[in-house]
Formats: C-alpha cells, structure tokens, sequence
C-alpha cells in the first residue's frame, strides 16, 4: 500500500486551532486494537469500546473546542492494517461556526489494508450561515478492503429561522483502490438565497447526505432492497449502484429521517456485505 504521509500541524497561530489525530489499528491476537495514537488539541479520541466482541473496535473522536472557527486546521491519519476491523464515530455534532473572514479546513487520510474494514460514521455537521469551511478526505483502499461512509451536513440553523444566505462550503473525497479511482466526489456550496432554493442546489431543503460502501462488487437485489427503505418519506433520496460499491443519497428537511435511512441501509449492508447484524454507536 502506498503511504502518503499527512505531517503533524504546529500552532503558529495562538488564535486558531492546529488539531491532529493519528491512529493506527492492527489485528492482534485478542482482536482489533489501536497500536499507536498521536494528538493535538483539539482533537483527542475516547477508550475504545467493544459492545460486538473483540473483533471490531468501536472509537469515538472528541472536538474538545465544540467547533470549528475561522482559521483552523484539522488534520486526520487513519490506518487499518490487514484484518483490522474498526467503527470510528463522533460524539457529537461539528459546528461551523460563522467566519471571521478566514476559512476553517479538515483534511482527513484514511489508508485500508487487505481484508480490513472501516465504517466512518461521523454525526451530522451543523454549517452556520456564513461559515467558511473546506474539507479534504482521501480513501486507499489495498485490494480485499472495505470503507463504509456517510457525510450528513445541515445548512442553517433552521430551527432558529436560518438558512445558508452567505458563506462557502467545499467537500471534496476520493477513494482509490491502487490507481484506480473508485469514487471522487466534489461538493460546492456557495451561500446565498437563489442557491438554497434553486432545484440545482438545495432546492429549499437545508439537509443532505450521502452514504457510501467500496470495495464490492454488489448485485442488483442489494440495491431494489435499499430503495424498498425508503418507500414512502417524504425527503428526495436516490441509490446508485457502483462499479464496486453502492451510493445514496439524501435532500430533504429532516436530519433524523436522513439518519434513520442511511441506517437502514446500513444494516442492510452490512449483513450482506460483512456478515453483521448492525450495532450503533452507545454515543448515538
């Protein structure tokens, strides 16, 4: 597996955060377990919890700052060795905070070993009207690996009346598996009132989402049993099915109807895909 090397970000701005988190996962006798950590502040990650057995490591990130300003920079390194299996979540909700005039930027590196897997299953992100934020992912998978994801962002506060009339929001993800492009996503989302309610943009609908699997090959039956999901909801939804995985997503108004399906399609692919019946997070 090729590595590609994220450096640890210094503080040479008192004002701004530099947050880092480094961690490696390996298979051990007793199961998956994390060998090494490396934190800045504001990023750190809870113990590990094992509510499925010792086979998969459930971990949960902390923002001990409660959001993200103007100005900082977060970087995440991620590695699965080989047949390491391991959930990573959130404790809660990342806030984008309004900008002072500068842009806030997370880049996160995943890299995933032959027969591992990683389902990375951050809580929703609440962008505030006038924020500034870019974010960066990349995916490696090696061959034989698995990443399962979703990316569930609210534009506005909506329950105090606010939409995403001014700011700029940026998320760009790529997965690879060798040189070959699995999946690249480019979002961007430039804040005013003819963007949110234009049919092209939000179309009025301040919450959207996208839940991803890679690195199988799935069968059409897969998909017909996702879409079933959704019969019936209200939001706008759509299954997609992949060279070698499956994508779905979501615009609508409700965080929670977004959530519920993205979990229902979750468990539906993991016990048909990892063999698993779904276990959620205790943080949820």
């Amino acid at each position: 597996m090729t590595i590609h090397c994220l450096s640890v970000p210094t503080a040479t701005d008192a004002a701004h955060w530099q947050g880092y988190l480094g961690l490696i996962l390996g298979r051990t006798a007793e199961g998956t377990r994390i060998l090494q950590t490396q934190v800045q502040a504001p990023l750190k990650v809870q113990r590990p919890f094992y509510p499925e057995g010792p086979d998969v490591c459930h971990g949960v990130i902390l923002h001990t700052a409660g959001g993200v300003v103007g100005g900082d920079r977060l970087a995440l390194n991620l590695e699965l060795q080989p047949q390491a299996h391991a959930l990573i979540t959130t404790a809660a909700a990342g806030k984008i905070y309004r900008s002072n005039g500068l842009t806030a930027a997370q880049t996160v590196h995943i890299q995933v070993a032959p027969q591992a897997c990683l389902e990375w299953l951050p809580q929703e992100t609440i962008a505030f009207e006038h924020a500034l934020y870019r974010q960066q992912m990349r995916v490696d998978l090696a061959p034989g690996a698995t990443w399962i994801g979703w990316e569930l962002t609210r534009f506005g506060r909506t329950a105090r009346g606010e939409s995403f009339g001014a700011g700029d929001w940026r998320s760009h993800t790529e997965v690879w598996q060798g040189d070959r492009p699995l999946w690249i996503d480019r979002q961007w989302l430039p804040g005013s009132a003819d963007i949110f309610s234009s049919p092209h943009g939000l179309g009025g609908c301040p919450v959207v989402g996208s839940f991803v699997m890679l690195g199988h090959t799935v069968e059409p039956d897969l998909i017909q049993a996702i879409r079933a999901t959704w019969e019936g909801a209200p939001g706008q939804a759509g299954v997609t099915r992949l060279p070698r995985g499956l994508l779905c997503r979501y615009r609508g108004h409700s965080t929670t109807e977004m959530r519920q399906w993205f979990v229902s399609a979750w468990a539906i692919v993991r016990s048909q895909i990892l063999h698993r019946p779904v276990c959620l997070p205790r943080v949820w």
